[in-house]
């Protein structure tokens, strides 16, 4: 590790600048391999271990250098293209990731298969060298923001549940996609339905084989999975978001490093020490059971970020059936104590909620308004990504070995 600190300094000292702009900065870290050091050599990677990738980060940070692109690109749709994809599909897809110059989106689920993913009805249909698709998704987080997303449609209608669907890059800024946000309980939009009326998809953006998409899809969710599972989006992700949509590449790049007074809501990753400084602030950060909770709560985040380091590992070396779906409960869980201890220092104000977006400047309101923001978002996290109870299945009949679930 010695010899990669070297590489990773040196590389630091000659490209880092916080006044470049995060377009300039990423294209500069994407080509170098050190954007996605944990992912392949032919995937403009490092091939590091995970644990390794993870100094990495831990090294990008004490140095206050904004990290690679955060969102699904970077967590999903890269992984699976360079597991299932060709040559030709990796070298057209996985800089533009790397770099931030497109943001990805999510395609799955749909209003009648949910957790029930295999039953989407969403059609492909063959037109010539190209799929005219037609269907409608839900959940789709950032779809209004992306440039790209993962698509399933089904393009062997006669084929069984599982066959006969097929994974798809599909460009989301072409005429026939309609975008609708949904307003959530926390008064964000980070959701939004998508109607696909007669949408095209080209034959050279099948990811793996045609009508094998199950296979394909699953690579994704057990990224997605190992990914909740650490309780963290990426750790030396930035909060600069890629694409054009947001504005923030044409931004200075110092602006979007994290640091310890970041005011960002832990609505999708649960931030201990927010927690700990709304302790201080309430005047209990002395006391010995509410430290107790908040250090076991800091372990279990670090345990779950282990586990899912080892489970990417562990994947690479032929997969370990079910350490993507234990990781994925012990994130639910975890989400639930965040938000029990959050409330519980809140007191009475927990029963308010700041609507406004952005957060609130003064510190105090964005912190209590981060609080319940976590509080109303915790239910979330045992549905999305496949519920709970899906997973506990999973694992009795995959995994134990249990008889199956009656249909």
């Amino acid at each position: 590790m010695a010899d990669t600190r070297a590489q990773v300094e040196a590389f630091l000292d000659e490209n880092w600048d916080p006044d470049l702009t995060v377009g300039e900065w990423w294209e500069r870290l994407g080509p170098s391999g050190w954007a996605a050091p944990h992912w392949p050599v032919d995937a403009f990677g490092r091939g590091l271990s995970n644990a390794e990738a993870a100094q990495v980060g831990e090294l990008f940070r004490r140095r206050g250098v904004l990290g690679p692109p955060g969102g699904i690109g970077l967590l999903l749709a890269g992984p699976t293209i360079w597991t299932h994809g060709t040559a030709e599909q990796k070298a057209r897809l996985l800089p533009d990731i790397l770099c931030g110059r497109v943001a990805w989106c999510q395609l799955f689920s749909e209003p009648g298969a949910g957790s029930d993913l295999a039953g989407l009805q969403t059609k492909a249909a063959r037109d010539g060298d190209a799929w005219r698709v037609t269907g409608q998704k839900v959940w789709t987080s950032a779809g209004h923001l992306s440039q790209l997303g993962m698509l399933l449609a089904r393009t062997d209608p006669g084929a069984p549940k599982h066959r006969g669907i097929s994974w798809f890059v599909l460009d989301m800024q072409q005429p026939g996609v309609e975008i609708r946000s949904l307003r959530e309980l926390t008064g964000r939009s980070h959701f939004d339905e998508v109607f696909l009326t007669d949408v095209v998809a080209r034959d050279e953006d099948v990811i793996g084989d045609l009508h094998d998409g199950w296979s394909v899809a699953r690579t994704t969710l057990a990224f997605e999975r190992a990914g909740l599972g650490a309780g963290s989006s990426g750790a030396a992700e930035s909060s600069a978001f890629p694409g054009p949509a947001v504005g923030h590449l044409g931004r200075r790049a110092g602006d979007f490093v994290r640091r310890g007074g970041s005011r960002r809501a832990p609505t999708m990753s649960v931030q201990v020490d927010q927690l700990a400084t709304l302790a201080r602030r309430q005047g209990r950060g002395h006391e010995p059971l509410v430290r107790q909770r908040l250090a076991a709560l800091h372990a279990e985040q670090r345990i779950g970020r282990l586990m899912a380091m080892r489970n990417k590992d562990l994947r690479r070396q032929g997969g370990v059936p079910g350490m993507g779906n234990i990781a994925k409960l012990r994130m639910s869980r975890l989400f639930r104590e965040a938000r029990e201890i959050g409330l519980e220092l809140l007191g009475p104000r927990g029963t308010l909620h700041d609507y406004t977006d952005p957060m609130p400047t003064d510190d105090a309101d964005a912190l209590a308004a981060a609080t319940t923001g976590l509080a109303l978002w915790s239910p979330a996290p045992s549905i999305y990504g496949g519920t709970d109870e899906i997973q506990r299945n999973i694992l009795a009949e995959r995994v134990l070995g249990l008889p199956k679930e009656p249909g």
